[in-house]
């Protein structure tokens, strides 16, 4: 299982490394900056300047096309850093005249889940002006690795000069509504926090998207592949004799693992929301705190292990096992509803974890096809010796291995 977990660890801190940024520049054909910025990813940049007499902000977004038909999109989260809850300005080409076109857009929970189109609507922040242009002259027009430039002049709140900016392209264009963007995490993690008066970056609540990455894999490690591997050590080595009670110590340590690292990522989990209030993750929260109720309840059943003579034995090791694949089933369901929830449901890192599942799946079908094929073999030598066919001093070598 060990190349296995390295695979998974591989291919998540992979989708985690960010595209080469674009140089800024203070300049362009119309009009002229004070500050510039390259964004960490999509290499995109904005420049910038702020007046704070009157709390006004003239900017300028630099991106690039990723497709003919596709679209690219700043904005504002006037409340965290986060996609849902911005406030953006979205350039694509008109599905009729083919002249592009800059509308605004509120990108509201519904959004961010697929649940309903992106339309467009009066934005509820102070845009006093916008425009948007291609750059190449006579030659502009919307292909792959066109470039845009996204012109806005906004009325900042007094003493606000610390801003979270998002920003991020998509493939195609339904009408006039834009359809999700790519879901890699390069994609995801397109959101920077400054400073527009000192042009520095601010780090708020620490990095985020590390954080979201730390979550994802100490997750899918601990409740989506430690946890079902306990569970198989307990159900199919407790019966090789020769182990004696070396498997009770093997999964008790691998479940004990499982949950203290499920625990680390249950708290930045709750940690990520309190981050992201305008973020709506029910049921993959749900689901969380169902998986680490059980996962807790299960651990403390530990302290109270009656001894095999003990009557109420067969009680507990009916709660055991029922709280222990509930626990399983649940966790392992949650790790995909997470991959849905930050939109890498047809990432490589979900793909990683499948081949993970999938092998211990293949694994537990073995193991499970040579116990009954043990079963049945003990079955017939048992009738075998009832009719006397074989000795009953005989030993019955091989029975587990």
């Amino acid at each position: 299982m060990l190349p296995l977990f390295l695979l998974l660890l591989l291919l998540l801190c992979s989708n985690s490394q960010t595209a080469r940024s674009a140089h800024c520049t203070t300049s362009t054909s119309t009009t002229s900056f004070q500050k510039c910025t390259s964004l960490p990813t999509q290499q995109a940049s904005m420049a910038w300047t702020f007046h704070p007499h009157n709390a006004t902000l003239d900017l300028a977004f630099f991106g690039t096309f990723i497709s003919p038909t596709g679209w690219v999109g700043w904005g504002i989260n006037p409340t965290s850093p986060e996609m849902t809850g911005t406030r953006a300005l979205i350039a694509f080409p008109d599905p009729n005249s083919g002249q592009i076109v800059l509308l605004p857009f509120i990108i509201d929970p519904s959004v961010k889940l697929q649940k309903d189109p992106l339309l467009s609507r009066p934005l509820d922040i102070h845009v006093l002006s916008s425009s948007v242009a291609l750059y190449g002259g006579k030659m502009a027009t919307v292909h792959d690795g066109a470039t845009v430039q996204i012109y806005a002049t906004l009325k900042l709140s007094p003493n606000k000069t610390r801003i979270h900016f998002i920003w991020n392209r998509g493939l195609y264009v339904q009408g006039y509504s834009p359809t999700i963007h790519p879901t890699t995490a390069n994609d995801l993690s397109s959101i920077a926090t400054l400073d527009i008066l000192s042009g520095t970056a601010a780090a708020p609540h620490g990095n985020i998207g590390a954080m979201k990455t730390a979550h994802g894999i100490i997750n899918a490690v601990s409740w989506g592949i430690l946890l079902p591997v306990g569970a198989v050590i307990a159900r199919y080595l407790r019966h090789i004799q020769a182990l004696g009670p070396a498997w009770f110590y093997v999964h008790a340590g691998v479940q004990l693992l499982g949950f203290f690292l499920g625990t680390v990522g249950f708290g930045l989990g709750l940690r990520l929301g309190e981050l992201s209030p305008g973020a709506a993750y029910g049921l993959h929260r749900k689901l969380g705190v169902a998986a680490f109720s059980l996962g807790a309840l299960q651990t403390l059943a530990l302290l109270f292990r009656p001894r095999t003579t003990n009557k109420f034995r067969k009680y507990w090791k009916s709660y055991h096992h029922f709280v222990g694949y509930a626990c399983v089933v649940l966790g392992v369901v949650n790790v995909f509803q997470g991959f849905e929830a930050i939109g890498m449901g047809r990432s490589y890192a979900k793909l990683g974890y499948c081949l993970c599942l999938s092998s211990l799946i293949g694994i537990c079908i073995a193991l499970e096809f040579n116990s009954w094929v043990i079963f049945c073999r003990k079955s017939k030598e048992e009738k075998m010796r009832r009719e006397g066919l074989i000795g009953g001093s005989e030993k019955e070598s091989g029975s587990y291995r």
